[in-house]
């Protein structure tokens, strides 16, 4: 029987939590109210995985999580307390590493003529002539000939298989490229027989076969030869020794090693190249992580068989669809998968834009939240500090640059230094087009890579979702092209305003065509990765005017949510996805709940932040001798510090090199500049030893923290009652001050929060809020929120409304309340250090009726209530209507 939505709590498998470590807890989650135990990915992932979005084989479930029947018994352990499973699932890509991933390691070996050719996003076609028919594998760490030369590639042999190997990456051999091999061990160790298997490799289809039947052919015949082969090395020892003879002399020879890779279905080179020359698909820049096409019927039946026979047995109720974005076709694919699991509760890792919605022809329940936690997030920031924040910004750092401009240039330099090989690729679509419409032929190649990078710039939010297979073009669709176009156009006077017209009819379907619907649905694929890159990981690491804005799905230039702007949103999300998670702490959060809460009250005090930093400034600027330390770094270290503090040295080093190589401003991931990250290095290690400054430090957050905390408490009441189903994210039941991963996957100690919540219910609420440094007033509000769903659902789903109650009084702005199905009652404060001491006659209008504070136990009646009465023993309050 499928549980209820009430709430979900996401485990982060791995880095030690298993599938037995998962069923350990389950007792405590049930305990606690969750109804459905949301877990990462756990279809078989690559060796060593810490996250499992890096899936090698999806028809099995995780070898270092257990495998099968520690699956099992984590399955037995959510049946027995009754509780829901919701997984995460990977539709967009497969990591591609070595032997793991038979797949991938199929189509090496067979090229366009492999099983799983078709299911890889692989264009065989784009294939440059100089290695026509081959997949390009940047893998090597310096350019293929010296590499060669330096024999650190070879050819090995072991009964009859053959592998090449360089260093710990091993890459499969095509059998009709053994011909040479086989046939001189033949002749040396006079076997007719091994030259009749020689001869018969050489006969094998080469890759450019591509019909179905001609596959078939292809695999059932090497699977015989193999066959005979390993069986013949088994029993004649000579025919071994033959065959290790010659790949001995391959091996020595450069040249002859040369012929024989050449003859191999993959291209080895450099791996720089990758960002010009790569002819698949990746997940963003990653190129160990393929980009898969389910928009391919039998893709999607491979990729999504396993856990969608857990739907169909109810033991997985809820699916996590991850980037879906990165898909072809989206809708297609929702469609489908809500056609082959109609009952499962789907979500979808959707990062919208402000003002962007989900597109209306998803059958699904809404996104993972990432909008809620922006939003809600939004009412805890003062617009009032926003002039002196960027003031204290603009001095400190030296950076007066908009957020808009930056991420343009951030957007610009991935699109240039980490996506080349994708922009690569369609502008060679893009040139073909041209050739055949006269009017656009002459435009040099140069100028429609322009053209593409330019537009890419341009969009407003991460893709449309155009589908030139159902011919769907909406009016969302066409806003965001035509703001693109309108924007390049601006942006480009030195290219033609036609061409940039020209492309948004493509990307819009109004230029018919094969290539040109080609072109408008892999445009699509690349916006979104150019948003991602540029955006989350590079601009929010540079534009560091307040970084508790700086969050997955936000926008760092707004300062805030009205509280008017909240109640719609809300409202809406009652009317169109009364389902969907909310979610204010995730695995890829840049800085967790908690940290966000506390920071935002820094907009409250903007002018004892601004003394604070020129204060800090100047005491640490002898730690910045050499000048290589930015000051723009130096600022987002300050916040984040107070953010996460108590913090050690160790994971402050670790954020900081992660940073500042994001940034991509004075290091990289992929260009490090060593003497720049020794002086960040230097500097952060010598402030956190400097006594001073951190005592300092240590009384600034003590100034902030009672602020911050009853912030988090006002996000976390208001994420578990209004519309939506609440997430909470392993560990934040309790204080979580974390900073990005691998910071925020760190071990949650389930034993102490267990022990907490067993002795909860015995203490008095002025005891919970004396134990405030301990989390303890967090989990109350958890635990009786989600005690409260589950005894009154109707007031909280699709049928429980949701009702405004405006405040009265010279404070009312610092008050945000909300009626649920008129059973229930939200009051949760914010700004509390701008309102001051106290709440004066600022007032609630209740619904008629008797109603009790559940958090404290205290009764009210309707009609006008004071806050300061509803919030006098805990910091917010929910109220039930006795009935």
């Amino acid at each position: 029987m499928h549980p209820d939505p009430v709430a979900t709590y996401r485990l982060q498998l791995r880095n030690g939590v298993g599938f037995e470590q998962a069923a350990a807890v389950i007792p405590y989650l049930a305990d606690l109210g969750i109804s459905h135990v949301y877990l990462s990915p756990y279809l078989q992932a690559a060796e060593g995985s810490t996250h499992g979005y890096d899936v090698v084989d999806p028809t099995r479930v995780d070898e270092e999580l257990g495998g099968e029947k520690a699956h099992a018994r984590l399955r037995r352990a959510l049946d027995k307390a009754q509780l829901g499973q919701m997984l995460d699932i990977v539709p967009n890509h497969m990591a591609i590493v070595g032997r793991q991933n038979p797949w991938w390691w199929d189509v090496l070996e067979n090229g366009p003529s492999s099983r799983y050719a078709v299911f890889f996003d692989v264009d065989w076609e784009a294939s440059e002539e100089r290695w026509s028919n081959k997949v390009l594998l940047p893998v090597l760490g310096d350019h293929y000939g010296r590499v060669l030369e330096a024999k650190e590639l070879c050819l090995v042999h072991n009964a009859g298989l053959f592998v090449l190997h360089y260093y710990d990456n091993v890459f499969p051999v095509d059998p009709s490229s053994l011909r040479e091999v086989l046939m001189r061990a033949a002749e040396a160790a006079d076997s007719d027989y091994l030259g009749f298997i020689a001869d018969s490799f050489a006969r094998l289809p080469r890759p450019t076969a591509t019909g179905r039947r001609a596959v078939r052919e292809r695999h059932r015949d090497t699977f015989l030869l193999q066959r005979l082969l390993t069986m013949l090395c088994s029993e004649e020892p000579r025919i071994v020794s033959a065959i290790d003879e010659v790949v001995e002399r391959i091996n020595a020879d450069p040249d002859m090693l040369d012929t024989f890779i050449d003859g191999q279905n993959y291209r080895l080179a450099l791996w720089r190249t990758a960002g010009r020359d790569l002819g698949y698909r990746r997940f963003f820049d990653i190129n160990d992580l393929a980009g898969l096409r389910v928009e391919e019927e039998d893709v999607f039946q491979a990729v999504h068989t396993l856990p969608l026979s857990w739907v169909q047995e109810g033991t997985v109720h809820g699916l996590r669809v991850d980037h879906p974005d990165g898909l072809r076709d989206p809708a297609q694919y929702f469609q489908r998968l809500h056609y082959m699991s109609p009952k499962a509760w789907i979500v979808a890792e959707k990062i919208l834009e402000p003002g962007e919605t989900i597109p209306g022809n998803w059958p699904i329940a809404g996104t993972t939240g990432y909008d809620f936690l922006n939003l809600v997030g939004g009412l805890l920031i003062d617009p009032s500090g926003e002039k002196q924040m960027a003031e204290t910004y603009r001095n400190f750092s030296g950076n007066a640059v908009e957020y808009s401009d930056c991420l343009r240039g951030c957007k610009r330099q991935v699109l240039h230094e980490l996506l080349g090989s994708e922009v690569r690729r369609l502008t060679a679509l893009f040139v073909d087009i041209c050739e055949r419409h006269r009017r656009h032929r002459d435009y040099t190649r140069q100028q429609l890579q322009e053209a593409l990078i330019e537009m890419a710039v341009a969009f407003p939010v991460y893709r449309t979702y155009v589908s030139a297979t159902s011919e769907t073009v909406t009016e969302s669709d066409i806003k965001y092209v035509t703001e693109a176009v309108n924007s390049a156009i601006s942006e480009r006077e030195d290219l033609d305003a036609e061409l940039f017209r020209f492309l948004g009819d493509i990307l819009l379907l109004r230029v018919g065509g094969s290539l040109e619907n080609e072109l408008a649905m892999r445009f699509q694929q690349l916006t979104g990765p150019a948003m991602a890159k540029g955006g989350e990981d590079t601009a929010f690491y540079r534009y560091n005017r307040m970084v508790s804005l700086n969050e997955v799905g936000g926008y760092p230039a707004r300062f805030g949510t009205a509280v008017e702007e909240f109640h719609q949103s809300c409202r809406e999300s009652f009317v169109h996805h009364p389902m969907a998670l909310l979610a204010t702490s995730t695995h890829d959060t840049k800085r967790s709940e908690d940290v966000r809460a506390r920071l935002a009250v820094l907009s409250e005090i903007p002018e004892r932040w601004s003394e604070r930093m020129q204060r800090w400034g100047e005491h640490n600027k002898r730690y910045r001798e050499s000048g290589l330390f930015d000051r723009n770094t130096e600022y987002l270290f300050y916040q984040s510090l107070v953010g996460a503090w108590p913090v050690d040295e160790q994971r402050m080093l670790a954020y900081m090199e992660k940073a500042v190589r994001e940034s991509k401003e004075h290091t990289s991931w992929t260009r490090v500049d060593e003497t720049y990250e020794e002086a960040v290095r230097n500097f952060v290690s010598q402030v956190m030893h400097d006594r001073k400054f951190c005592k300092e430090v240590e009384e600034f957050v003590a100034s902030i923290a009672t602020a911050g905390w009853v912030n988090s408490l006002a996000q976390t009441l208001i994420k578990c009652t209004v519309p939506g189903v609440p997430d909470i994210y392993q560990g934040t039941e309790l204080w979580d001050l974390s900073l990005v991963d691998p910071d925020n996957r760190r071990r949650v100690d389930f034993e102490k929060r267990a022990l907490l919540l067993s002795e909860i219910d015995r203490l008095s609420c002025e005891e919970i809020v004396g134990r405030m440094e301990e989390g303890l007033p967090k989990l109350w509000v958890i635990v009786q929120s989600l005690r409260l769903r589950r005894r009154r659902p109707e007031l909280f789903g699709p049928e429980g409304d949701y009702g405004v109650l405006s405040a009265l009084g010279e404070k009312a702005h610092h008050v945000v309340a909300f009626v649920r199905g008129e059973g229930t009652v939200t009051v949760a404060p914010r700004l509390m250090v701008r309102r001051g001491n106290g709440w004066g006659e600022t007032a609630i209008k209740l619904p008629p009726g008797r109603w009790r504070n559940i958090l404290t136990g205290d009764m009210v009646d309707g009609g006008i209530v004071g806050v300061e009465k509803v919030l006098k023993r805990f910091p917010v309050g929910l109220l039930e209507r006795e009935e």
